[in-house]
């Protein structure tokens, strides 16, 4: 393969030179190339792509370990390195993302980049050994004040302290925001600390706030400078969102097939499968890790018998490529127009990692 040198000229700037030379020996990865982890709800984990030429591709598990993971997460400033898991639980959703770009990627550990880290272009690698990384996310948001940790002040820590965020410019976007990036449900309410007990105290850090809604961190959204505004406490922001959304199947002979149930105010439900079909099924199984959907007939559905309780949701309809049920769109909590025996079940082709059979 092509081999690349290093060159610094008098200026003490360093260039990277292409030479047309065999080797086989590892190789450093070129500045222009980029990494980022996809397939997962949260910024820092997931299944590892790196980006060169202008495209993405994953990286090969072939020698991947805790310090190749250390770098990652420290490049995307997501803390510690926790865990090595496989990438083939963070699934591409099209064959094209399936394409691997590197192998044999060799970190100590120390480096500021995984583009400072030794590889190999990829030559041998199948579609089950994609690396994947499980950073410690950084707690720099937070909501105080409330009665979990769901609801309350915002808060965001900068410089080792806490401060507030004031109402100018913030709208339910940038709740929608808070809410994902805290792991919670979505975002139902926001609205001015308005009364004494719900102020915030210290410095207030943001104000102008702009969130698309799609981010996955407050801190990537546009706002003026830190500390830099003419606010006060009284205009502090306080969001509320829903519980994390969680979900379960139950009645099957294991963790992954049976009677799809939701959990809302601390209650499961069933699902009604007015216009349900093979996408949802596939974001089910994708969000259990539970590997592909097996579309069961409507008989074989029904094995799983009807549900009791409320029926939380009814009218689900996902395009597939959702990471979690909740990015799907659905009647209001509650509403619907069902019996049990509409109760939905997924089948899909395997089992929770580390589940054993219900």
């Amino acid at each position: 393969m092509k081999s690349f040198l290093l060159q610094v000229n008098s200026a003490g700037q360093v260039w990277l030179l292409k030479a047309e030379a065999i080797c086989t020996g590892p190789v450093l990865l070129g500045s222009s190339s980029r990494v980022r982890l996809v397939g997962s709800t949260r910024r820092c984990e997931g299944r590892v792509e790196v980006e060169k030429e202008g495209h993405w591709g994953a990286v090969c598990d072939d020698g991947w370990d805790i310090k190749d993971v250390a770098v990652v997460c420290r490049e995307l400033g997501c803390g510690e390195a926790r865990g090595t898991p496989s990438g083939i639980l963070y699934k591409p959703s099209s064959e094209e993302e399936r394409k691997f770009l590197i192998q044999d990627v060799d970190c100590n550990g120390m480096e500021d980049t995984l583009f400072q880290c030794e590889h190999e272009d990829v030559f041998n690698c199948l579609d089950n050994e994609a690396a994947g990384a499980l950073c410690e996310i950084p707690e720099s948001v937070r909501l105080a004040g409330g009665t979990g940790a769901c609801n309350g002040r915002v808060e965001v820590k900068h410089q080792g302290q806490w401060g507030t965020v004031c109402k100018t410019g913030w709208s339910l976007l940038d709740a929608k925001v808070v809410c994902r990036q805290l792991g919670c449900g979505r975002a139902i309410l926001t609205k001015r600390s308005c009364n004494k007990a719900t102020k915030g105290q210290g410095p207030i850090w943001l104000s102008h706030v702009s969130c698309s809604g799609q981010e996955v961190s407050l801190q990537d959204c546009p706002s003026e400078p830190w500390g830099m505004n003419n606010c006060t406490h009284d205009e502090d922001m306080w969001v509320e969102c829903e519980d994390p959304f969680k979900l379960r199947l139950v009645g099957g002979n294991n963790s992954c097939s049976g009677r799809l149930e939701v959990l809302h105010k601390g209650k499961w439900g069933s699902v009604c499968d007015d216009g349900w079909g093979e996408k949802e099924d596939r974001v089910v199984c994708k969000q259990l890790d539970c590997g592909q959907s097996l579309f069961p007939s409507v008989k074989v559905r029904r094995r799983f018998g009807p549900g009791n309780g409320p029926i939380w949701l009814d009218d689900v309809h996902c395009s597939g490529e959702e990471y979690s049920l909740e990015e799907c769109g659905h009647r209001l909590w509650g509403y619907h127009n069902c019996k049990h025996k509409e109760d939905v079940a997924v089948i899909c082709s395997g089992q929770q990692p580390g589940l054993p059979d219900a």
